[in-house]
């Protein structure tokens, strides 16, 4: 396979019916090489007899995993373009009750995980004075409402270090982008009431059982903005030779840009009555 004119493109978290899956076929129909990655190769299996595309497990909370899968592309690529962060897990529940354990959980996967794959990838980059690092962030950050503090708060770390990363990794010739996703339909709703199905019993939240679990579904109403067109507007931005360090899709990225500047109290009162609480 003649790889010399094609972008090496890594993303996490491909799994079906992911951001992290149509941003991969959208990669690869600009003429990318792709590196396709999630916990388990069955996850992506209608991306396995496509030629433009190159599938590894990858647990990115696991820093054997990580060196692993760098230096497997390394070996067959030699080179990584473009690295992408999407793999991310949701965590429905009130601040006070919800377990440290789902906490550190969410944390190590959203933003360790992360940082696992710059750390290890930065050295090749660097000794190219070349590369891309994109870290999929989230709306809810600019707008913290009851119900997912933690899926947030970790998200708002990792806009954080993307800020610190951009001006850190400049001197060394790369790229730092900070992909931010408004409401795009994908299976994080499912996946996310999966893992709250396995949270305790509400002790001092029981009366707001119902407006907790809609909150796994919050991002995926009839007006969510599809994957694919997701997808393909965000490859456009990222491929260009000077990408913009924020880009923000779909629905509610508007809106949720100007909840960020509104005073608290105006801020608080919307989502009070958007989260029923």
């Amino acid at each position: 396979m003649d790889t010399c004119d094609k972008q090496v493109v890594l993303i996490t978290g491909c799994t079906t019916g992911g951001i992290g899956h149509a941003l991969a076929r959208a990669f690869a129909a600009e003429n990318c090489l792709v590196v396709a990655t999630s916990r388990s190769l069955s996850s992506m299996a209608d991306l396995d007899l496509d030629p433009r595309f190159f599938l590894q497990e990858l647990d990115v909370s696991s820093d054997e995993s990580v060196q692993h899968v760098l230096s497997t592309v390394l070996q067959r690529f030699g080179r990584i373009d473009i690295v992408v962060n999407n793999a991310g897990v949701q965590c429905i529940g009130p601040l006070a009750e919800v377990p440290l354990s789902a906490f550190q959980q969410t944390f190590n996967t959203n933003v360790y995980g992360s940082i696992r794959m710059i750390q290890a990838v930065v050295p090749h980059m660097a000794s190219r004075k070349k590369g891309k690092i994109v870290n999929v962030g989230s709306v809810t950050a600019l707008g913290p409402g009851p119900w997912s503090g933690v899926y947030t708060a970790s998200k708002a770390a990792l806009h954080a270090l993307t800020d610190t990363l951009r001006l850190e990794l400049r001197p060394l010739g790369i790229d730092v982008i900070n992909v931010v996703p408004g409401a795009v339909r994908s299976n994080i709703g499912n996946s996310a009431i999966a893992s709250y199905n396995h949270m305790p019993e509400w002790k001092l939240y029981k009366q707001f059982e119902e407006a907790i679990r809609a909150r796994a579904y919050f991002s995926q109403g009839l007006k969510s903005t599809p994957a694919e067109e997701f997808a393909k507007k965000t490859v456009a931005a990222l491929l260009k030779k000077n990408p913009p360090s924020w880009f923000s899709y779909g629905n509610y990225s508007t809106i949720m840009a100007i909840m960020y500047h509104l005073p608290l109290f105006v801020k608080d009162f919307i989502l009070r009555k958007a989260m029923k609480c």
